[in-house]
């Protein structure tokens, strides 16, 4: 049986405070965020609690930064091992909803290759700001409808806590930050 968008996002409403009172102080799924899968399902932020992560952000309609970043990150999985591949999630979050919609998603998706199992999020036009901010990335809109944003892959542990950061600068993966996530990814 599928339930109705509206009764679900009133579910999700409900069970993300009782949800973020056990989580560390300084996770970024205290955030009250709202966002919507390639799919078009709504994922509540704190929904991606459990898995360690490495997080981006990126609009689809980027022809310059945005495209390094996801071969920056498919660079790094493609350096883990099959275990620590499984146990790492892969999420790209959206600066620009009006553009990046579901199908806008699965497309850049596609057209890039990315492994089964990345997660392409777009937040609510009035949470895009909060979640940039949670995560540091810093972006403005130009008049030419391009982006200016940090490109940057962030990692956090499975309680959404903030482990390391890599500036994006090509499409190779920075070894320090690959260190840093295989620490984590062998950590209890």
């Amino acid at each position: 049986m599928k339930m109705p968008s509206l009764f679900l996002s009133a579910l999700l409403a409900v069970a993300a405070p009782l949800h973020a009172q056990s989580l560390p102080g300084d996770s970024v799924y205290h955030l009250p965020a709202a966002t919507q899968d390639a799919d078009g399902h709504p994922v509540a932020w704190s929904a991606l609690r459990g898995q360690a992560r490495v997080v981006s952000m990126f609009y689809t309609h980027c022809h310059l930064m945005c495209p390094l970043i996801l071969e920056n990150a498919k660079s790094v999985q493609k350096q883990l091992t099959p275990d620590e591949r499984r146990r790492l999630g892969v999420v790209m979050v959206s600066l620009d909803p009006a553009r990046d919609t579901p199908a806008a998603m699965r497309e850049v998706a596609q057209r890039h290759r990315v492994p089964d199992g990345w997660r392409f999020l777009t937040p609510a036009d009035n949470d895009v700001r909060a979640i940039a901010s949670v995560l540091d990335v810093r972006y403005r809109f130009r008049d030419d409808g391009s982006i200016n944003h940090t490109s940057v892959l962030v990692l956090l542990d499975a309680e959404g806590r903030i482990r390391a950061r890599s500036e994006v600068n090509g499409a190779a993966a920075d070894p320090a930050f690959l260190i840093q996530i295989k620490a984590l990814l062998a950590g209890p």
